[in-house]
């Protein structure tokens, strides 16, 4: 039995070190080069409501504001789709960009997972100060995690509590074994290459550095403890959280840790929907190979629901 576990061990290692280098080698299209940027450096006002509308009227200030919050190496581009599918003006939409992303690598090999986190909590705290009173949050996979933290660290009891928060494949438990390997052989690895087209790298880094490997670990790590004590959610505030059944990234368990792990103030459960879909974060199906119908069906049931809820 050990022998069988070594040899494993072996192979899995074997595996990551061979989709890894000493020196990334970047294309001028790639995020995480020294050219390409995530548009909203450049032009906050077009993803901010904070910026777009930093003297807003008081019609502004009836407007329900939604926080839309990426994943791990990715960027605004992930939630572009519900904005263009958004057409209810009673709603706003504001997407962040989480601190260290959408640069430079080495800008992403630096950050934290707190520095990840601080961008949201400047979004929000910016609207809190304009004066909205009705403020909502949605995350895809790591974008969830750094939400559950907030909520677990007691991040709302200094501030309005958010109407709700909304959980896509939030990734508690990871699918791949790769990724706690990664985070032990450290150094050694340098980077991880991930295995995507060129039209994705115009929107999520293709390089891992290994530190930021151990960052999302950490993140993981202190999220899944905070569930397995349990805690809840501010008064009045609704979550809802949706994964994919057969999520190649973030394992489903992560969701049942969360349903379990998590209530509503009042000590009841909170929402949960498995979807019938394998691919991970659901929501967003542009620039992926194929896209079948029920990928649609899922993109639009969860669009439809949190859409409602904002209204």
């Amino acid at each position: 039995m050990k022998n069988n576990l070594f040899l494993i061990l072996c192979f899995l290692i074997a595996l990551l070190l061979s989709n890894c280098n000493k020196e990334p080698v970047f294309e001028e299209y790639m995020l995480d080069n020294e050219i390409t940027f995530d548009p909203s450096i450049n032009n906050p006002e077009e993803f901010l409501v904070s910026a777009k509308y930093p003297q807003p009227t008081s019609e502004d200030l009836e407007k329900h504001i939604l926080i839309a919050v990426h994943g791990y190496t990715a960027s605004t581009f992930e939630w572009g789709e519900f904005r263009e599918w958004s057409t209810d003006p009673d709603y706003r939409i504001s997407q962040v960009l989480l601190g260290g992303h959408g640069t430079t690598y080495e800008n992403f090999k630096a950050s934290t997972w707190e520095d990840w986190s601080e961008s949201i909590q400047l979004e929000y705290e910016k609207l809190e100060d304009l004066g909205y009173t009705k403020i909502s949050l949605v995350g895809s996979s790591t974008g969830s995690t750094l939400l559950l933290e907030l909520v677990e660290s007691g991040y709302f009891n200094a501030h309005i509590n958010p109407k709700n928060i909304f959980l896509i494949d939030p990734i508690i438990v990871s699918s791949s074994k790769l990724q706690s390997i990664a985070g032990i052989l450290g150094p050694m690895l340098v980077f991880v290459e991930s295995d995507q087209s060129a039209e994705k790298d115009k929107y999520w880094y293709r390089f891992k550095p290994h530190e930021t490997i151990n960052e999302l670990n950490e993140l993981m790590k202190k999220v899944r403890k905070g569930l397995e004590g349990g805690f809840s959610l501010p008064e009045g505030t609704f979550l809802k959280v949706f994964h994919s059944k057969h999520d190649p990234t973030a394992n489903s368990l992560s969701s049942v840790l969360v349903y379990k792990g998590l209530t509503k103030a009042d000590g009841g459960n909170i929402e949960a929907q498995i979807m019938d879909s394998d691919i991970h974060v659901f929501t967003r199906l542009k620039i992926r190979e194929t896209v079948s119908a029920q990928d649609i069906d899922n993109q639009e049931d969860a669009f439809l629901q949190i859409a409602e809820k904002l209204k």
